[in-house]
Parts: C-alpha cells; structure tokens; sequence
C-alpha cells in the first residue's frame, strides 16, 4: 500500500484527520460527501493508499476500487436518483492530486448538460451528513 502523504487533502480525510461525511469506508476505500456538490449527494470514491492518478493505481487496486463506484451509483436511487454521472480526472481538472471517482445523481431534466456544471451548497453540514446517512443505510442494503 502506498503510503499516505501528510500534504493530501484525500490522505488526511481517509485517516480521520480531517472532517468529511462519509457514507462508506473499509481497509481500502473510502467515500464521502463532494462539499461543492454538483448535486446534493455527490459522493467521492477515494482509495485509501495514495496514487496520484488512475494509472499510478495498481492493477490488483482498480476493481476493488470500481466495485464500490457500482454499489454508490446503485445506491443513488435512495437520494431520489434517475441515474448517475460517474467521471474522473486524470491531472487535467483533478483538484486534489489522488485518485478519486465522482458518483453524482441525476435527475431527468436536472440542469446539467454538456460541461456547464452549476453547483449547489448543502444548508447545513447536518444536512450533508443526513445524505451521507442514507446513502450509507442505501449501500448496506443488499442488491436485490
């Protein structure tokens, strides 16, 4: 495992040193909240070991990886889902420089079209945290 870097942002979330709304986290992944959502419930699918990008991500590390990104997308219904957007950056638009996936819920007629992305702002961080819950509560579920 690769190990954490003291000055990443996505190191330090999955250590516990800085605050995020989690909605899953084992030995190898974490997920948490986006907090300049493109939509409330806009989870950030984190690997815990520190690889800058998804081709730094070892072989072996990129279906655990995925795996989760499918059970978050699966999840999404509980926030009131159609659909997701799944994306990730690779150095060009990646903010924090360690691998992540976006797993953003999408409505029919949401507003987003092309790359024109409007954010939106929780009221609260209990509001943030309330989406995390149930998405967490969701990703427990078992698929039937």
């Amino acid at each position: 495992m690769a190990p954490a870097s003291k000055s990443c942002l996505f190191c330090r979330i999955a250590g516990g040193e800085e605050p995020a709304s989690f909605a899953w986290r084992d030995e190898h992944i974490v997920v948490f909240l986006d907090t300049h959502p493109l939509f409330r419930g806009h989870a950030l699918v984190v690997p815990v070991a520190h690889h800058d990008t998804l081709t730094d991500l070892p072989v072996d590390a990129v279906a655990p990886l995925y795996s989760v990104v499918q059970r978050v997308a699966k999840a999404m219904v509980v926030l009131g889902a159609d659909g997701t957007f799944v994306a990730q950056n690779n150095v060009v638009s990646q903010s924090v420089p360690h691998v992540h996936v976006h797993v953003v819920p999408r409505a029919k007629k949401d507003g987003l079209r092309g790359f024109f992305w409007p954010r939106v702002k929780y009221e609260s961080d209990d509001e943030r945290a309330g989406y995390a819950t149930r998405l967490a509560h969701a990703m427990m579920t078992p698929a039937e």
